[in-house]
This record gives structure tokens, C-alpha cells and sequence, in this order.
């Protein structure tokens, strides 16, 4: 029997909180309130495959790179206690699904966030070769103007022969980006690394009808001459895109502005 999909709370000063997928049709049928993002000017997001905090200087990174971010959308996010420290400091709560537990920390997305969101919904897909899994995570945040954001982290599956599980990764955020009426933010380390990905990508972004965030300095991480990480909205005015480039992963930080 495949074992339940959950993701855990990190809030401070409260016990580690284990929370189980919501169900779309409350998407459709109506969210409980909850306070916005604070939001001055502009909505600032980073995107970060994190691998695991293998290097040095990840830290100052999501310090001073992610200082001012209202939400940060990690990937390969391990669970150590410097991490959590960081996240229940820096945020309001932080919501990680473990896609894998390591020898000590568990592995997978977390999302960090200025406030608490309204509807969870974490996901899994198993990798066909390697039998690890890659996980996906759906948050629902209110905004200023009355609005709700759904904000997708993930990271894709990315050892499989064609695309079938890829696209079947995709399948069930797409349901319920569907039963979603507000804006939207899907973002992460895709690992669109062949045609047939960027294919399968695309296709899904414009079934959903999300734009893709092009970078002026594209110094995203690639593998095969393709990037790996992308942004996709709908509903919110883009404003500024950056790309930072470091040592502290193998993938680049992605930095996003939008104007809601």
C-alpha cells in the first residue's frame, strides 16, 4: 500500500505540524479567510533548487538574495535545523513535502511564505528508474486586493523513458489550477532537459493558461543546453526577472517581481 502523501508545518514557536492534502473541490466551493501577503509595491518570489545544502554559502544566499521575498519556492530543500531555523525566523510558515527521507533530514519542496495559506495540497511522483520520488506542492495565499493566490512548487520527475510520468507529474496541478479562479504562480526545477519535455511543458502551460517569465540574462542551470527552472503566471503583472548566479547549488536562484 503506497504510503500517504503529507506535507509538515515548520511555524515558530509551535510543535512541527503534519498536514494531509485538501481537496480541490474546496477550491471551487470557497476558502476560509486568512491575512494577505504584505505586499508594498511588488510581490517578490525566489525559485531555488537547493541541493540539499551541499555547498557552502547557501545561507547568505537566501539571506541577502531572498531578504525582501514574500515567497520562496525551494526545491531538494533538506530538513536540517539550520534550514528550519532560517524558515520559521524569516517566514510565517514554511511547508515542506518530504519526497524522500535522507539518513537524518528529509528531502523534497518546501515553500516559505510571509503568511499562512489557506488550502495545502501536497504531491508526489515516484521515478520510474530510480524508484525515488519528486514532490509537488499547492498553496493558496489571500492577497491586498481581495484576490487568492495558488502558488505550485515543484520538481519534476526527471529519470524516465519518454514522457508519460512526466506529464502525469503535471496532470493533477492542472486539475486544480482549473478549479482555481485567482491568480497563479507555478514555479520550480522542471528538469525540462529534451524536446519532448519542453514540449510536454508548454503544452501544459498553455492548457492552463500561464505565461512563462522570460529572462533578459538568461543564466539559468541548464543540462543539455535546455534550462531547468521556470516561472509561470497568470493573473499578475510581471515586473522584474533576474537570475543570480552562484556556487552555493548546481542550479541558479531565479528572483521574480510581480505588480497583483
Amino acid at each position: 500500500m503506497p504510503k500517504r502523501t503529507y506535507a509538515m508545518r515548520y511555524v515558530a514557536g509551535q510543535p512541527v505540524e503534519q498536514i494531509f492534502p485538501g481537496s480541490a473541490k474546496q477550491l471551487g466551493q470557497g476558502l476560509p479567510p486568512g491575512a494577505p501577503l504584505p505586499t508594498s509595491e511588488f510581490l517578490r518570489v525566489m525559485v531555488w533548487n537547493i541541493f540539499k545544502q551541499q555547498r557552502a554559502e547557501w545561507l547568505s544566499v537566501l539571506k541577502g538574495f531572498g531578504r525582501d521575498a514574500q515567497l520562496m519556492l525551494l526545491q531538494e530543500a533538506q530538513t536540517t535545523p539550520e534550514l528550519v531555523r532560517f524558515a520559521t525566523s524569516h517566514y510565517q510558515a514554511a511547508d515542506q513535502v518530504p519526497a524522500f527521507a535522507l539518513p537524518q533530514h528529509p528531502s523534497g519542496v518546501m515553500t516559505l511564505a510571509a503568511t499562512h495559506p489557506v488550502y495545502c495540497c501536497p504531491l508526489r511522483e515516484r521515478e520510474p528508474l530510480l524508484r525515488l520520488s519528486k514532490s509537488a506542492l499547492i498553496t493558496v495565499y489571500p492577497i491586498h486586493d481581495g484576490r487568492l493566490l495558488m502558488v505550485v512548487n515543484i520538481h519534476a520527475v526527471n529519470f524516465s523513458f519518454g514522457v508519460d510520468v512526466y506529464s502525469k507529474q503535471l496532470e493533477p496541478i492542472g486539475e486544480q489550477i482549473a478549479m482555481h479562479r485567482g491568480p497563479v504562480i507555478l514555479a520550480g526545477d522542471f528538469n525540462a532537459w529534451s524536446r519532448q519535455r519542453v514540449n510536454a511543458l508548454q503544452r501544459f502551460a498553455q492548457s492552463a493558461g500561464l505565461a512563462e517569465v522570460e529572462f533578459q540574462a538568461d543564466n539559468r542551470s541548464r543540462a543539455f543546453g535546455r534550462p531547468l527552472d521556470f516561472v509561470f503566471y497568470r493573473g499578475l503583472t510581471l515586473a522584474d526577472a533576474s537570475v543570480l548566479v552562484t556556487r552555493a547549488s548546481d542550479h541558479n536562484p531565479l528572483l521574480v517581481e510581480f505588480q497583483p
